[in-house]
């Protein structure tokens, strides 16, 4: 399937619309409870500061009155980025609702033209880099509005789990989508962890990890969010987490930009000269 840059952003914004004005769990707004403990709402593991207050947070395509509020209560100048205006919309209606302040800005989030370098302390991005082509372009923006040691929190579909074809009648996952995958996702019966209509790309380990190693960060953590669920039948998502791991989240920090400046500093952290589109 061929799908233009064009079209797979058009086709993803329906798709989001549709969800959002549909009232999906994807856009479930954040819980008075969830927003009087902020903080530990949103980060479970440590990985943020124990006070944003004053820091600028990039709420990067994570639309839809959840996360860009929690910050916001947090005390953070928030603005969030989504590709979905109604996405935005729960964001900005939330935001009035509480008495908060929230820009939102309608983009692409491979594209943030919008914003000058070095503008933001913290980036934080839930699980939609499978709706662009090219995760190196998120990185790549995400570490230029990034000012030096920044914080950027990211999560992903994991290739395995958008390889998935259908279940066979001994209720095996057959893998049916080619890991070197060039271009969209083709549509497969088991749409499990995936939204229906959208254009999804499958992104390997060496672009979702080298990748953003590459784009300027060092990692500092990893994790996969537990998905098994051992009391639900088999037709049930949690049944399919046991067993493949829907997404992969991962800490990292943006490095000094000094260090970029000075190639002959033998205390620098080494990374490759270039990212080619295949490791071998």
């Amino acid at each position: 399937m061929s799908v233009d840059s064009t079209e797979y952003r058009d086709r993803n914004r329906r798709v989001w619309n549709h969800l959002a004005a549909s009232g999906s769990l994807f856009a479930r707004v954040a819980t008075d409870e969830e927003v009087a403990h902020p903080l530990e709402t949103l980060d479970s593991r440590g990985w943020l500061p124990t006070s944003v207050h004053g820091k600028d947070v990039l709420c990067l395509a994570s639309g839809g009155g959840w996360q860009a509020i929690l910050y916001a209560a947090a005390g953070a100048n928030v603005t969030v980025v989504d590709i979905s205006d109604e996405m935005l919309q729960l964001d900005t209606r939330e935001s009035r609702r509480r008495g908060l302040s929230v820009r939102t800005v309608s983009a692409s989030m491979d594209d943030l033209s919008d914003f000058g370098d070095a503008t933001f302390d913290i980036v934080h991005q839930p699980v939609s880099t499978c709706y662009v082509p090219h995760v190196q372009a998120v990185y790549n923006e995400a570490a230029r509005v990034l000012r030096d040691q920044g914080i950027y929190i990211s999560q992903h579909k994991q290739p395995t789990s958008l390889q998935v074809s259908y279940r066979n009648d001994r209720q095996h996952f057959v893998v049916g989508v080619e890991y070197y995958q060039d271009g969209p996702v083709p549509c497969q019966i088991d749409e499990s962890y995936r939204e229906s209509g959208a254009v999804e790309y499958l992104h390997r380990w060496e672009e979702l990890v080298g990748g953003l190693c590459c784009a300027g960060f060092i990692l500092e953590d990893l994790t996969e969010p537990c998905r098994a669920d051992h009391s639900v039948d088999v037709t049930h998502y949690g049944y399919r987490g046991r067993f493949i791991p829907p997404y992969v989240r991962m800490k990292a920090r943006r490095r000094s930009r000094r260090s970029e400046d000075q190639p002959n500093d033998e205390s620098r952290l080494w990374i490759p000269d270039q990212v080619t589109s295949e490791r071998r």
